[in-house]
């Protein structure tokens, strides 16, 4: 199966009580172990290039993995720019074969965050690329704060952009090592409200419990969880115990191969608790 866009795997969420995982990758073999377990649960798959991956890998090499990966895949597989900076980083990504995009505007004025959102969707669109933006600030794990959604203007925002999926804070954070985030569901249920066609987004998934995730699946119209923490704790352990294994060892290919089995188990786990 070839890849697809964000909105096509979004779409079905909004009433068959579902949400789709966006996975962050990093390598070859967390990629790999995400499609498989994309199979193994019989779900769509989102593979996510943030900044740090894009730092660490061109652009183009990302493009042709994904893609590589999702032509021999057995489930759809969108192939996506995380917290994309720039009109020229989406038209990159888009270029180099990506069907859906991220524009991070969160820390600009309301007005700046439209038109510079609105600008990537006409880019996008006739391209028949997905957008994704975000509106308030989801902050990070010790580190820079959250700044909440403001429901009123999530109509406007919605409205003027033309947007496929919108990120929201509503006390999610980036990179937390456990469950423990506290949602404010009082202001997710009025984010709803304001857009009840528009599929929402968390990111700072792993920060959230299973079955949390799952009742908001269920319930809301939150569909799509971005997942990168646990899985990267699942591939720190699982290279340690590789290592430990034979400390003598050197083959950077039998080393690393020993990852993928146990992250693909984590990874059909989130995408088995999201229906």
């Amino acid at each position: 199966m070839s890849l697809v866009s964000l909105k096509a795997v979004l779409t079905p969420c909004l009433t068959d009580g579902t949400a789709v995982a966006g996975l962050v990758v990093l390598g070859w073999e967390d990629a790999l172990a995400y499609v498989r377990a994309a199979e193994a649960a019989r779900r769509p798959v989102i593979l996510q290039a943030g900044p740090g991956c894009r730092a660490h890998m061109p652009l183009p090499v990302l493009g042709a993995m994904f893609r590589t990966l999702a032509e021999a895949a057995s489930v759809p597989v969108v192939a996506h720019l995380d917290h994309g900076e720039s009109l020229a980083v989406c038209q990159a990504a888009i270029d180099c074969g990506f069907t859906s995009v991220m524009y991070d505007g969160s820390a600009l004025p309301l007005a700046e965050n439209i038109a510079r959102t609105r600008a990537v969707v006409d880019l996008a669109h006739p391209q028949d690329v997905s957008v994704e933006a975000e509106l308030g600030v989801v902050g990070y794990h010790d580190g820079a704060p959250s700044l909440g959604t403001d429901p009123a203007e999530v109509a406007r925002f919605a409205r003027e952009t033309g947007v496929d999926a919108l990120a929201v804070s509503v006390g999610n954070s980036h990179l937390m090592p456990e469950p423990g985030a506290s949602l404010d569901r009082a202001r997710l249920a009025a984010i709803q409200s304001a857009a009840p066609h528009l599929p929402l987004v968390l990111h700072g998934g792993s920060g959230i419990a299973p079955d949390v995730r799952r009742a908001l699946a269920r319930e809301t119209s939150v569909c799509k969880f971005n997942i990168g923490t646990e899985l990267r704790q699942a591939f720190g352990q699982a290279l340690r115990a590789a290592l430990d294994r034979d400390p003598a060892r050197f083959d950077r290919i039998q080393i690393l191969s020993e990852t993928v089995a146990p992250v693909t188990e984590v990874a059909r786990q989130v995408m088995a608790n999201l229906g």
